[in-house]
């Protein structure tokens, strides 16, 4: 087993696009429908297919909203209306042994599958809830959180 993970760390070293070493980004957008937005700091900016998604952003979408993420890992995440997620860390350096995603749902509906640091490293990955914390150990699930 140890072998095994040795292995794909290898791969996924040697399969990682050198550009991606200097790109500080978590993932990027992949579909937007209707309002969506994400919140970096105090700026809110329009959610617009290919933007990075960075740690530390809220991706937000309104009462017609959806938006579809891919994280760098494969991760994907898709929101539905009314809903707020925060990307609270994501560390994927798998040749440094770094891999990390904590993500904050605060309300709505999201569905998520599972990437290469749920696989390589299942305690790294948590997804926060009002109510729970889910650790995910490679698979996929939906969420949703009614309001009060």
């Amino acid at each position: 087993m140890k072998y095994l993970s040795s292995l794909i760390v290898a791969v996924l070293v040697a399969w990682a696009p050198a550009a991606a070493a200097s790109d500080d980004s978590a993932g990027r957008v992949k579909t937007v429908n209707g309002s969506a937005s994400i919140v970096r700091g105090q700026a809110s900016l329009p959610a617009v297919v290919n933007e990075k998604i960075l740690q530390g952003d809220s991706l937000r979408t309104g009462p017609d909203g959806s938006l579809g993420v891919i994280l760098k890992d494969d991760t994907v995440l898709s929101l539905g209306p009314n809903s707020e997620v925060v990307v609270d860390q994501f560390l994927f350096a798998p040749a440094e042994g770094k891999l990390s995603l904590v993500t904050r749902m605060l309300r709505g509906t999201a569905v998520y599958f599972s990437g290469v640091i749920a696989k390589l490293s299942p305690q790294s990955v948590r997804f926060e809830t009002p109510n729970a914390t889910i650790g995910l150990r490679g698979t996929r699930m939906l969420v949703k959180i009614d309001e009060e």
